[in-house]
């Protein structure tokens, strides 16, 4: 995909021009956290170990094959809210996404972007479900911690506040004082999509392979990048 200067037909420079405020999302547009870590297999264990504990029934079927940490986990939640039961579950989900982050694929053109991003004069945000313990770790191994910092904002122990529930984007734009109109999110999941939608926020769709771009645009994502790289150029020809 290639945008010139004197063509923009996906309405970047709009989208970008008006964001005083940038929040991302984490695991997909800035790296790809399991990539060396399987998701699918922490999931596995996660159900396992409710198993061990006698809780086979806890789950339905579909949510033991969702292959999904984040299904598991708040699918406990739902059934036991703040129970000492979720709370250890979502420490174990913790400490394996913090393993995940140390073998993590950084997302193409995402570092070169945040640092021209902060450069450019915007403030930058996470608004992830993951634990700002993961983020904060990754951030700082790749050196782009002060692009962000403080402004991480992630799961915490009101789990029903997860996406697709804008909490997290809401604490974002009340904490940097901006209303959402001026703000954009950069996300990869129609639950960012739909947590954009409820903030008020304007979306910016990255989706690294066709079923990805397709579930996005199916919610309703008007704009879904497959490179990170025209956000980039475009950003680049900003700079003074």
């Amino acid at each position: 995909m290639t945008i010139e200067t004197e063509n923009d037909p996906y309405g970047l420079r709009d989208l970008t021009g008006r964001a005083r405020v940038v929040l991302w999302d984490f695991d997909g547009p800035i790296c790809r956290l399991f990539a060396g870590h399987s998701a699918e297999q922490v999931a596995s264990d996660l159900v396992s170990w409710l198993e061990g504990r006698g809780l086979h029934a806890l789950l339905t079927e579909t949510e033991r094959e969702s292959l999904d940490p984040h299904v598991v986990l708040r699918a406990v939640d739902r059934r036991h809210p703040g129970s000492d039961l979720v709370a250890e579950l979502e420490e174990r989900l913790t400490q394996e996404e913090l393993r995940a982050a140390s073998s993590a694929w950084p997302t193409a053109y995402a570092d070169p972007l945040i640092r021209t991003w902060t450069a450019v004069g915007s403030r930058l945000a996470i608004t992830t479900n993951n634990s700002p313990r993961v983020v904060r770790k990754y951030l700082a191994g790749r050196g782009l911690a002060g692009c962000f910092a403080p402004h991480i904002y992630g799961r915490t122990q009101e789990l029903h506040h997860l996406k697709p529930h804008p909490h997290c984007l809401n604490r974002a734009l009340n904490a940097m004082g901006v209303a959402p109109g001026d703000a954009l999110m950069i996300g990869d999941t129609p639950s960012d999509h739909e947590a954009a939608e409820g903030a008020g926020v304007p979306f910016l769709g990255y989706a690294r392979n066709a079923r990805k771009a397709e579930l996005l645009k199916a919610a309703g994502a008007e704009v879904v990048l497959d490179s990170l790289e025209p956000l980039l150029r475009l950003l680049r020809l900003r700079r003074p």
